[in-house]
């Protein structure tokens, strides 16, 4: 797994390019489908893959949380993706991922890993409602290989946001206040939890939203609105206050769909939100590239609210059309 020494850097090009990295591994064999699947994580949230340490099984540990283990004097939570995949599998899981989401790490315990494949994002495409639906909504994107199997990318912010509690936790939105004017704001974003999130925090600031799965969806539906705009003689800055993106999405990432929105005169004076688990200094230094106008780690809705407040009360007409 050497490919991991790769810099940040490296694998910022690819995700501006519309490309990623994707590490392929099992859970292990299911006695109750009788298959065995492929499983997909994005490389570029993958710090290393190390055999399975010792485990240290403390008590009171939300369910699918295996302990924790000591990686280089600090103490890691370790999650079991087969219980949240509501797998039975036999063997015990070989290999540990331990990633970072969101500013923080966790170890993911699975069964072998298999190899890296360097992917298009529109090779990669929503999965079937029935396919999400029998792993309990893990499944946030598939993909198909050349051998005809379909691998599965799991929404490891869902894992977290259920290990942490965060779900239903009504106190992270405490002390939003409601905007004096209305908004109207645009989301994209391929994990159902992260959309949630979203949503709570807009209607707690008392902004309407139109909302997307991926980058795709949310291109078709900003198309829409340009239409209904120009038919109505109407600029789009005054039917739609703000975007917000995600970075990883299928079909469509989020670099691609603000670079589009930027070269698109007609959403002149639309701001622009990165929203992503990708915080680092490279992804972010990308996202000004392509004309973000601003650029933020998830989940925090008072940060969220902190940097939208602004852009929603400045993403007014365009100084280019003030005087026309």
């Amino acid at each position: 797994m050497d490919n991991f020494i790769k810099s940040v850097d490296e694998r910022t090009k690819l995700a501006g390019a519309n490309r990623l990295e994707v590490l392929l591994f099992s859970l292990g064999y299911d006695r109750r489908t009788e298959r065995e699947e492929v499983f997909g994580l994005n490389v570029f949230k993958i710090r290393e893959v190390i055999q399975v340490p010792e485990i240290t099984h403390a008590p009171d540990m939300p369910p699918g949380v295996e302990g924790m283990v000591s990686l280089r004097g600090s103490m890691i939570p370790v999650i079991n993706l087969a219980h949240f995949c509501q797998m039975d599998v036999a063997e015990p899981p070989t290999k540990l991922i331990v990633t970072e989401f969101n500013k923080s790490t966790q170890g993911l315990l699975v069964a072998s890993v298999e190899q890296i494949l360097r992917m298009e994002w529109n090779d990669i495409k929503v999965p079937p409602p029935m396919m999400a639906n029998r792993l309990g909504g893990l499944v946030t994107a598939v993909t198909e290989l050349k051998d005809g199997r379909i691998v599965m990318v799991l929404d490891v912010e869902k894992v977290l946001a259920e290990t942490a509690g965060l779900m239903d936790d009504p106190s992270m939105f405490n002390g939003l206040e409601q905007l004096d004017t209305p908004a109207t704001v645009l989301f994209a974003d391929d994990s159902a939890v992260a959309r949630r999130q979203i949503e709570t925090t807009l209607d707690h600031m008392g902004v309407s939203y139109i909302s997307a799965k991926n980058g795709v969806e949310a291109w078709e539906k900003l198309q829409d609105l340009a239409a209904r705009a120009e038919a109505s003689h109407t600029p789009v800055y005054e039917m739609l206050q703000a975007i917000v993106t995600d970075v990883e999405m299928p079909g469509m990432d989020g670099y691609v769909l603000t670079k589009k929105i930027k070269g698109d005169s007609r959403f002149n004076g639309v701001p622009v939100l990165m929203h992503s688990s990708l915080s680092a200094e490279a992804n972010m230094k990308l996202g000004t590239e392509v004309g973000a106008d601003a650029y933020i780690a998830k989940f925090d809705p008072q940060e969220f609210a902190r940097v939208l407040t602004p852009l929603l009360a400045n993403g007014k007409a365009p100084e280019a059309s003030a005087g026309g």
